[in-house]
């Protein structure tokens, strides 16, 4: 019979995950049912969520099942448990994807200790925390006052827009979450919340309940479920005070408060709800005015001490407070960070070679008092534990292990072990040969044991030696007596009839009196052709480069057309002297435009307009032609704009096209705050690369800031500025303050969710440019209807703006 009596556990989680894109459904959920057996899974009959044994993530405990010896169960996955008789840790590795926010639950107790006085007991436990690698330890403990177990594990994504804290090291640990002036009796999650948050059902005798049966509620991005914003609290007998008490029996601990207000009445034009909060007699958020149908999130913009909300009509306010519901996490401070990454997949590599099963589990450093037996680790102050080495003498390994040191033996090591780039083998006192790169044979003795060596160094030192090596040889091959070395040439017979000679350029140039640009390949100069004005690009003679970038450029725009690329009029190659001839942007391009101080503030429509022609854009290049072009340098000063603001993509010396598949393996190119990080990491370019740059372009666009903000204590992203403004639900300012507040909050709503939807860190999560077109256009829909009064499918048609669908090897159709 399994025993559940006074069991005490402590569970602990290693983070490191990732992140899919959520929609009604269980896209991104991890649900295991521990103690299942393995291969089998159900729906559950209640969430009609996906079940399955959690055999393939853990490799160690014993399974049981608790149905036949308590029969009031209710809920499926509680019927089942696995224990760990045997061991300290054993741990749950989920296979993620680093840089998202996920909740992780477990039953019973997830991150402190507990006692369960009986069999009957149910403890849920959840925690919300952006993971830092691509894998997710949860890990159970015997603390020595008895067997531990777990009945439950489960992972829900969540957006990075939301639960927000001041530092990467705090996680947020549940505390409350309830619908308030709830319809319910019992608690609710999925599918009704679709991020299967837990809602219990809160009512009080003081306060009255007012609802909706409207669906058309729109929410904010913690997407609270509809069916508790429908249903909302304000305080009876005609007061204008709402109060109520959140606090932990620990008077220190911490809290990041989250409230959920939509406004269910319609008022009328001379009546307002109006209200400031109070947190302990402090101003937490004021004024408030929530908006009929639209929900709101006010939210800690840091952590504070629990005690007593009080939300407190203003003066002009002719309607109590409103509460529709409410959620409280306390801070849990994550002061260990995991180990090296590459370090640990070299020690599960040795794990998996050896069929270890008990002793080495979960994070071999982190935490320090669980770190696996017989391994050295480093800590320095603030950089993540590193492996040092590995001692053959450990026990409890499920393989017969000897000391073999100092016994002069002879033959080969076993051909496995050359092969793990991560290690060095010192093999001492035996006669064994050593024959391949990474192995010595030193002369010391003082270690009586062989020892395997983690030598984390070893890979970023050979790719050191790698680049000198191709870069002196590339100089030698370009060098010849201190003379560039210049690639053949390719005659561009499609513009034959639009090549000009240098004296050409000069004539055009006025011998190139205006310039108007510079940058690493070279100089552009105004100029004059069958007297329309024209850009011309000169290319720096020393730039090897710039020439292939130059021959790139040419061999796209003589094969795409439409109407949001820069058109190229003709081109220059007349021995040294190279160029190209473009259609002249009078308004320049877009990242000077926004910050010009001396000409009037683009409004909210124009740039919405701006944004939706480049995305046009790059939706052309992406889907409209064949191969698919990605542009690889996607930035606002590559955004050049005509003299009525048409928006062009410019400068496609970088681009690339590929001819199948979901991706090509380059060298990163791209400008630093613009660059896809993940294309960074791994060299896989995809279109979704141009998307994230595009993403930083948008909010550039929305926001009038620069994308790396130089500040004393450290340089800051764009979108982490925006990602904290949102945290504290401030979105007025988040836009260009220049506006003055003139624009459709919901079209602001929408185009920066697009944009932080573009810069999600996995590209899988990113948006195509369809659906950004097809957003970004919604957006401007609806300020025209705010501005022009334009009925709103009038207005759609108007500004439903077809992408062009072309075949690369004949001309498009006409822009």
């Amino acid at each position: 019979m399994v025993k559940t009596k006074h069991y005490f556990i402590i569970l602990f989680i290693s983070f490191t995950l990732a992140a899919l894109v959520h929609a009604q459904n269980q896209t991104g959920f991890i649900s295991l049912d521990c103690g299942l057996p393995a291969g089998s899974s159900y729906i559950d009959s209640i969430t009609g969520m996906n079940y399955t044994s959690d055999e393939p993530y853990i490799q160690t405990g014993t399974t049981h099942s608790l149905s036949r010896f308590n029969s009031s169960i209710q809920q499926q996955f509680l019927e089942n448990l696995r224990s760990f008789p045997q061991g300290v840790r054993h741990c749950y590795q989920l296979n993620l994807t680093k840089g998202e926010k996920y909740l992780i639950r477990a039953r019973p107790n997830l991150w402190a200790s507990m006692v369960f006085e009986n069999s009957t007991s149910v403890v849920v436990k959840e925690i919300i925390h952006v993971v830092k690698a691509r894998y997710l330890h949860v890990c159970v403990v015997n603390t020595g006052k008895g067997i531990p177990f777990i009945s439950v594990l489960e992972s829900r994504l969540l957006s990075n827009l939301t639960y927000n804290t001041d530092s990467e090291t705090q996680a947020l640990e549940f505390f409350l979450r309830i619908d308030i002036g709830s319809s319910l009796n019992s608690s609710f999650r999925f599918p009704e919340d679709i991020y299967d948050r837990v809602w219990q059902p809160y009512r009080r005798n003081d306060l009255a309940t007012i609802n909706s049966s409207s669906s058309l509620i729109r929410n904010s991005p913690f997407d609270p479920p509809l069916v508790a914003m429908m249903t909302a609290s304000i305080p009876m007998n005609g007061s204008q005070t709402l109060n109520f008490t959140v606090r932990d029996s620990d008077p220190d601990v911490e809290f990041y408060f989250y409230m959920h207000v939509v406004e269910l009445e319609e008022l009328q034009a001379n009546q307002t709800r109006e209200f400031n909060i109070y947190l302990n007699d402090n101003l937490w958020y004021g004024r408030f005015s929530p908006t009929y149908l639209r929900g709101n999130t006010t939210q800690s913009s840091r952590s504070v001490k629990g005690g007593q909300f009080s939300m407190e009509s203003t003066r002009s306010s002719t309607h109590p407070p409103i509460i529709n519901a409410f959620e409280a996490y306390k801070v849990k401070e994550l002061v260990e960070s995991q180990t090296v990454e590459r370090e640990v997949n070299a020690m599960m590599n040795i794990k998996s070679m050896y069929g270890l099963k008990k002793n080495w589990e979960g994070d071999p450093c982190a935490p320090r008092t669980y770190s696996w037996e017989g391994l050295d680790c480093s800590y320095e102050d603030s950089d993540p534990p590193r492996i040092i080495s590995l001692n053959n003498n450990v026990t409890g390994f499920d393989i017969d292990v000897r000391d073999l040191s100092n016994n002069n033996l002879t033959g080969g090591v076993p051909e496995f072990l050359t092969r793990l780039q991560f290690l060095t083998l010192i093999l001492e006192g035996n006669q064994i040969p050593c024959t391949w790169e990474s192995c010595t044979t030193g002369t010391k003795t003082s270690e009586n044991s062989v020892v395997v060596t983690i030598v984390a160094s070893v890979a970023s030192v050979l790719s050191i030696v790698i680049i000198v090596s191709a870069l002196l040889w590339w100089f030698k091959r370009t060098k010849t007596s201190g003379k560039l070395v210049v690639t053949p040439r390719k005659p561009y017979q499609e513009l034959k009839n639009r090549q000009f000679t240098y004296s050409d350029i000069q004539r055009i140039t006025n011998n190139f009196e205006k310039v108007i640009g510079k940058g690493g390949f070279g100089t552009v100069y105004h100029g004059f052709l069958d007297d329309n004005q024209v850009a011309v690009k000169m290319l720096s003679k020393t730039s090897f480069q710039g020439y292939k970038q130059f021959e790139a450029e040419v061999e796209l725009l003589l094969r795409v057309h439409h109407r949001n690329l820069t058109a190229l009029i003709g081109y220059c190659d007349d021995g040294t002297e190279t160029g190209l001839i473009y259609e002249f942007m009078a308004k320049g391009n877009l990242a000077e435009y926004l910050s010009d101080s001396s000409i009037s503030v683009l409004n909210w429509e124009g740039r919405l307009g701006i944004a939706l022609e480049a995305a046009q854009g790059l939706e052309y290049l992406h889907h409209g032609c064949k191969p698919p072009i990605i542009h690889r340098d996607v930035k606002s000063s590559n955004i050049l704009l005509t003299d009525n603001l048409q928006a062009k993509l410019s400068d496609f010396g970088l681009s690339k096209s590929f001819e199948g598949g979901s991706h090509v393996s380059t060298v990163v190119a791209g400008t630093p705050g613009y660059l896809d990080p993940e294309y960074f990491t791994t060299n896989r370019l995809t279109e979704k690369s141009d998307v994230y740059s595009f993403g930083v372009v948008l909010l550039e666009i929305i926001t009038n800031r620069p994308v790396i903000a130089r500040t004393i204590d450290e340089p800051t992203h764009i979108s982490r500025w925006v990602s904290s403004m949102l945290s504290n639900g401030d979105i007025e300012n988040i836009v260009d303050s220049r506006l003055k507040g003139d624009f459709e909050i919901n079209s602001v709503w929408r185009a920066i969710e697009v944009a932080m939807a573009c810069l999600s860190p996995a590209s899988t999560k990113r948006p195509t440019m369809n659906h950004v077109v097809t957003e970004l256009s919604e957006c401007l829909v609806a300020e025209i209807n705010r501005t022009r009064g334009v009925d709103e499918d009038e207005s759609r048609d108007m500004m439903a703006i077809a992408s062009l669908n072309c075949d690369s090897d004949i001309i498009p159709l006409p822009r």
